[in-house]
């Protein structure tokens, strides 16, 4: 007995006697990786707040010029077209994509089955490149659009709904794969009181079970939302933002293009401020809407 306690206040003592100079030395395992956090994100970052006030072909020849690009970019009928177009296709797209992922991970946590061979192929669209997956559903809305003598790339309304479409395809997988896991950790006691007491399936539905899933529902609508507006190499491949539309005054715009293909577009030009007045304004805009989500789902969570 007396060996055991020993050996077990040695191992004690030579566990403590590693973690000290461990956490003594703490910073120094931690300064690669915060280095690497600085170069590759930090300093970019702070560059291209500080470039968006400045007039610049290339990062190290700059002029300064104040605001006058954020006035530039709000005069431009461009952006606020592809700003308006990215909010509503961000809200249609949040909404048909959580209501089906959650639809498809109820019914496949009712226990039918081969539901491990439907999580497989809905989840197999989520592994393809945004690239690839534009191009090929280009050539299957114009293989049906033909038909009608026309295109994706000809109609606004075409490009709308082929953007969502093809969103879906690839996103409704990786959203089911989410609710699952939050449907399969509700309590089971919780469900069988309500079946007791006469609840029907409906109203176990909206008071028992999304309740309690509100934290798969949170992330989800979370990661639904930002990938809508972040959205481009879908919307580079699909419709490259065509058909154009010519204004009154004569400047023409790309009716189906979306924020980060037009903040992409304006920095291909010879002055690039303008373009990243864009992104700056781009990164708030989304930083507000997500937190502002993030805190408006957090609340009705269901505290287990």
């Amino acid at each position: 007995m007396k060996v055991r306690t020993r050996k077990r206040d040695q191992a004690a003592l030579n566990s403590k006697l590693i973690r000290r100079p461990i956490q003594h030395w703490f910073w120094l395992f931690l300064l690669p990786t915060f280095a690497a956090f600085c170069v590759g994100f930090l300093y970019p970052f702070l560059k291209g707040i500080f470039l968006s006030f400045c007039k610049f072909k290339t990062t190290s020849k700059w002029t300064w010029v104040g605001l006058k690009n954020y006035v530039t970019i709000f005069q431009d009928e461009g952006f606020l077209h592809a700003f308006w177009f990215t909010a509503l296709f961000a809200i249609v797209s949040l909404l048909i994509i959580n209501v089906l992922a959650f639809a498809v991970a109820y019914a496949l946590t009712r226990g039918i089955k081969g539901s491990n061979i439907f999580r497989t192929v809905f989840f197999m669209p989520n592994l393809i490149g945004g690239i690839v997956l534009g191009y090929i559903w280009l050539m299957i809305f114009d293989g049906i659009l033909s038909h009608y003598d026309t295109a994706v790339v000809l109609n606004s309304k075409f490009g709308f709904w082929g953007l969502i479409i093809l969103l879906c395809w690839q996103q409704i997988g990786y959203m089911m794969i989410i609710y699952i896991a939050g449907l399969q950790s509700l309590p089971e006691d919780m469900l069988e009181a309500a079946k007791i007491d006469g609840a029907s399936g409906w109203k176990s539905l909206w008071h028992i079970t999304i309740p309690n899933v509100m934290p798969s529902i949170t992330i989800c609508t979370f990661l639904s939302l930002t990938n809508g507006f972040k959205l481009y190499d879908q919307n580079l491949a699909l419709t490259g933002g065509e058909p154009f539309r010519q204004l009154a005054d004569g400047n023409v715009i790309k009716t189906t293009e979306m924020l980060a293909l037009n903040i992409v577009s304006s920095n291909t030009s010879n002055t690039k401020g303008p373009g990243q007045a864009k992104a700056v304004v781009f990164f708030i805009l989304v930083g507000i809407i997500g937190i502002a989500q993030l805190v408006a789902t957090r609340k009705k969570e269901v505290q287990q």
